[in-house]
């Protein structure tokens, strides 16, 4: 999955692509490089964000999303919002993300009950402005499984298909550095959910650890992003959300002919 955020104040590319040519230059850039599915967002989540308007995020996303459905490009809508769901579904989505999993917006398992269309639930547990106060678990990976599995309970019971659900851990979400790693490095505990698992970690704020010579600059976080792309595909992940798609196609193409060689 190929992360297109049409936003001013996205974390690591914020104002980069508002234009939508330059939005949907930058997509099928992503494509020819090995993405299966665009992610578009309109909203910013990185921590400390305050919500765009509805009507700011529907004219971000919605003119790129018709583009790109148009050329047959998979495209997945990154939203909280049932009505922007619905309208990019309109305009040629095939996926909803939604970083609240429903809980965000009362109407949008309703919603995608009844577009159905696969659904990225992700763990949350409030918005970018006040998450980090949330990080508080005593055991993070138990925790998270369990209240994803809630989760996808409430989503079943609202009328979702079990099989539209994919789960997300939601890395950096309301997480500690340490917790994002005992997520990865606790991964496979995750797979008793029994739903697909889609893990987002590209250059987020607990890889920049990794680099204290560099302060974490944005290309070692892309190394350090494919090598967790790498390990979690060998442990069963169906996908994962890059900003750097190039070298993620490596690692997980690596991690695949290991498991079935190449005749």
């Amino acid at each position: 999955m190929g992360v297109l955020n049409v936003t001013p104040d996205s974390f690591s590319d914020g104002g980069s692509y508002l234009a939508v040519e330059k939005s949907v230059a930058h997509a099928m850039r992503l494509v020819s490089e090995g993405a299966d599915v665009i992610d578009v967002g309109g909203e910013s989540t990185r921590p400390g964000a305050l919500r765009t308007s509805e009507q700011e995020e529907r004219g971000r996303v919605l003119p790129v999303i018709r583009i790109l459905a148009s050329r047959g490009v998979p495209v997945s809508v990154d939203t909280m919002r049932a009505s922007v769901a619905a309208a990019a579904v309109e305009a040629g989505a095939a996926f909803v993300n939604d970083v609240s999993g429903g809980l965000a917006d009362p109407d949008m398992a309703r919603c995608v009950a009844a577009l159905k269309v696969p659904y990225v639930a992700m763990h949350w547990r409030g918005h970018s402005d006040r998450m980090e106060s949330r990080s508080r678990y005593c055991d993070v990976v138990a925790t998270v499984r369990d209240e994803l599995h809630r989760r996808m309970d409430s989503l079943v019971a609202a009328g979702i298909s079990p099989e539209q659900i994919i789960l997300d851990p939601g890395l950096g979400f309301a997480k500690t550095t340490a917790h994002n790693w005992a997520l990865l490095r606790r991964f496979d505990e995750l797979a008793t959910l029994g739903a697909p698992l889609l893990v987002g970690a590209s250059r987020k704020r607990f890889l920049a650890g990794l680099f204290p010579d560099t302060s974490g600059a944005r290309a070692d976080r892309d190394l350090a992003t494919a090598a967790v792309s790498a390990l979690v595909a060998a442990r069963g992940a169906a996908c994962v959300r890059v900003h750097d798609v190039r070298p993620t196609v490596a690692a997980v193409r690596v991690v695949e002919a290991e498991i079935t060689p190449p005749e």
